[in-house]
Parts: C-alpha cells; structure tokens; sequence
C-alpha cells in the first residue's frame, strides 16, 4: 500500500492585491513563522520582500525587523 502524496509548496509572485501563481502547489511557508499557509486562506504579503505572512502579526514583526 502505498503513502498519499504530501502536499508540495507554491511558488507566487505578489503583486499589489493580487498573486500569480509561477509554480502550482497548496500553500507557501510564512517568513516569519515557517507554518503552511493554503493559498485560499492568504491574505497578507509584502510585494517589496516578495514573502508571504500568516496573518497581520507576522507581518508587523516583519516590518519591524526590517
């Protein structure tokens, strides 16, 4: 028997508002927590960094830390 495939890792370019998706997959790691975001849950981004958040408290930890 063999095991499901796991789900593998976009590739995006973030554009103001709006995403294009370079390489088909589930989801993109947030830069500052690491943790798997499906890209129908994202919402939040930088296009400058080209990095994706989970939320608004990663991003503004990461706008700190810049």
């Amino acid at each position: 028997m063999s095991t499901p495939a796991s789900p593998s890792s976009a590739l995006l370019h973030f554009g103001d508002g709006e995403f294009a998706v370079l390489q088909p997959g589930a989801f993109v790691r947030c830069a500052v927590s690491g943790v798997a975001i499906p890209l129908a849950a994202l919402r939040y981004w930088s296009t400058e960094r080209q990095e994706a958040y989970a939320g608004p408290l990663e991003y503004m930890k990461a706008l700190r830390d810049a």
